[in-house]
């Protein structure tokens, strides 16, 4: 049975939570032979990690245990900007599409971060209006990541600006939610989106969190 986007593997919980265990093991503990005992926690959750999504041992260390500190979710903002009763989405290099958006940057608040973001994918300076939502990824988006993630989604006001040719994205236009294209699933899914033209049609909301 496939598993709902509100439902992780057991496998991968248990290594995401040995690798939380051994990360914070190795930020506080002061004892070698512990020290040695945390290691080897972390990679026994290389190991479940590499043998059940067939990634080579080296890689997934080097991507699921290379962090140092106390381990947090990480931070993406996404942008909602409306035009005509559509919203705008930018194409991604596989030619899926997504709402303008990315990783929060260490020198940004969640504000100026989305407002970058959808500066150098679709070319527009926006203003920031209000928060329509903070998600957790896993428990909303396909596939599960190894870490958490938290989502911020904001609606934003165009100032000025167009679509201009960049690393990141191919293109963007405008969409109603009855025509949306193929979205990247991993970044926004249907249902966030019509969260978004929901949230954007109240006066007043009562934003969700999880």
């Amino acid at each position: 049975m496939e598993s709902s986007a509100s439902e992780s593997p057991a496998w991968l919980d248990w290594a995401k939570e040995l690798q939380f265990i051994a990360q914070a093991g190795l930020t506080y503990s002061k004892d070698p032979f512990d020290l040695e005992r945390f290691q080897r926690i972390r990679d026994i959750s290389a190991e479940i990690m590499s043998r059940h999504t067939g990634l080579p041992y080296e890689q997934v260390r080097h991507l699921f245990c290379s962090e140092v500190g106390f381990q947090t979710p990480k931070l993406d903002t996404r942008a909602a900007i409306f035009k005509d009763g559509k919203i705008l989405l930018v194409e991604e290099r596989d030619g899926s599409w997504s709402l303008p958006g990315g990783w929060v940057d260490v020198n940004q608040t969640l504000k100026t971060n989305t407002e970058k973001e959808v500066l150098e994918e679709a070319g527009l300076e926006v203003e920031v209006v209000r928060l329509l939502a903070l998600q957790d990824r896993n428990l909303h988006n396909r596939p599960p990541y190894a870490y958490n993630v938290c989502k911020a989604f904001f609606l934003c006001r165009v100032k000025q600006g167009a679509f201009r040719p960049n690393t990141e994205t191919l293109g963007s236009g405008y969409f109603a939610l009855d025509e949306l294209p193929l979205l990247s699933e991993d970044k926004v899914t249907r249902e966030q989106i019509a969260l978004c033209f929901e949230a954007a049609r109240r006066e007043f909301w009562e934003v969700p969190f999880d």
